[in-house]
């Protein structure tokens, strides 16, 4: 899930998964795959504040299954500042 608030020359970013997601290993092994997906798509997104929530199945997901939703929610909020190659 993505929240996405924009904003003038600022690049803002916030990562979080609740307890429904698992204990601290579990919450943070989904943090850490949102934020090295982020990284693969930050340059070519839009200044704004971007908060994202993890949920449960991030963990049993492939990477390129994430990728591709990471992909589809981008597009979805308008976020990019050019076509990501899906």
């Amino acid at each position: 899930m993505l929240f996405f608030l924009p904003a003038n020359e600022i690049h803002k970013v916030g990562f979080t998964a609740t307890k429904k997601i698992g204990n601290a290993v579990k919450r943070n092994r989904a943090k850490r795959r949102l934020r090295a997906l982020f990284r693969e798509f930050s340059p070519s997104l839009k200044d704004g504040t971007y908060i994202f929530v993890a949920k449960q199945a991030i963990n049993e997901a492939a990477h390129q299954q994430l990728k591709n939703d990471f992909q589809k929610i981008l597009k979805r909020l308008n976020t990019t500042k050019k076509e990501l190659d899906v």
